[in-house]
């Protein structure tokens, strides 16, 4: 039997082609997004009076009608007017900071004027910036959720099991059977004869789920899946089923592909909780040559409920059971 080091992840930027499909995907998806094109037609209505009626829009709000706030609304204007260019012609999740960043600096112009004003002028300011915020508001909302799924994570990860490729790849073929290794998965149901649906648990305890086809499924060799439209996050892989070399049994070769979530803030976070996506899926394979070797996942005594003790599978030193464990593994 291999020891825990036949088991190795590697993990690198998907490529060119690869990340060049996604965000294809990624815009077509955004110009459906009805925030996104609202947020465009935004821009564009609030960025046409200030680069044609700088001085009334600068009065609107309260600010003097003076060559420099006019020169300041105007250039605000044309900033607006940019992002609803990029809002509804070619939408992307740059476009959507690009306005977090200018509702920053409006809402710090803003400030420094009711620092200045009195009377009539600062409650048109004070409104404006009320306004303001809650644009913002909605900007970074529309910000960080439409980033998801625009950075394209790749793991790959290999493990040897004693056992012949034919019986290898028909446990792996039984999907239902997934969930029992694999840690963050907790329910996989076959729908069709190509399609399952798929519940899993995220960072911070979300469940996401989403719908699957298998795309390539040679008996004993390699089966190859992607996630249907509509998934909570897309994703894709493939794992192939390759006789080992002096008939020590099969090599397991699994590549994952998945958008993130919050981009790359999200797995900086994962990492930060313990859910690091490649030793997740070394950890999982890891379990699946346990499986298939001895019948089941190895846990010590001291730790007889796995997988619902942490959502996981937890490996700790044998030790008594406390009354407490006992009473829970006995019920």
């Amino acid at each position: 039997m291999q020891t825990d080091s036949d088991t190795r992840t590697h993990r690198r930027p998907a490529g060119p082609a690869r990340a060049l499909r996604k965000d294809r995907t990624s815009l077509t998806s955004l110009k459906r997004d009805p925030l996104v094109r609202g947020l465009g037609v935004a821009s564009a209505v609030l960025g046409v009076p200030q680069v044609t009626r700088p001085g009334e829009f600068a009065r609107g709000v309260g600010v003097e009608d003076e060559p420099r706030n006019r020169l300041a609304t105007t250039a605000v204007g044309v900033r607006d007017l940019v992002a609803a260019a990029g809002l509804l012609g070619r939408p992307h999740p740059a476009w959507l900071w690009c306005r977090v960043g200018g509702d920053v600096m409006d809402l710090t112009m803003l400030a420094r004027a009711l620092r200045t004003q009195d009377g009539g002028r600062t409650r048109r300011t004070a409104l404006a910036t009320a306004a303001t915020a809650a644009i913002t508001a909605t900007d970074v909302y529309a910000a960080v959720t439409r980033t998801r799924g625009i950075t394209t994570l790749e793991l790959t990860s290999s493990t040897t099991v004693a056992k012949p490729p034919g019986e290898v790849y028909g446990l792996w073929r039984q999907l239902d059977r997934l969930p029992t290794f694999m840690a963050h998965l907790d329910e996989v149901r076959v729908t069709g004869p190509r399609t399952s649906h798929w519940k899993a648990t995220a960072p911070f305890g979300t469940t996401v789920e989403w719908d699957a086809e298998t795309t390539e499924d040679v008996s004993g060799e390699r089966i190859a899946w992607r996630s249907r439209e509509g998934a909570d996050i897309d994703n894709s892989g493939e794992v192939r089923f390759v006789r080992a070399p002096g008939g020590r049994g099969t090599e397991i070769h699994v590549t994952l592909r998945y958008g993130l979530p919050a981009g790359p803030l999200g797995k900086v976070v994962a990492r930060y909780f313990g859910e690091e996506p490649s030793q997740q899926l070394d950890d999982d394979l890891r379990r699946f040559k346990q499986v298939i070797e001895t019948g089941e996942v190895v846990r010590s005594e001291g730790a007889p409920t796995g997988k619902r003790a942490r959502g996981e599978f937890p490996q700790r030193p044998a030790r008594p059971l406390t009354e407490d464990e006992l009473r829970e593994a006995l019920s």
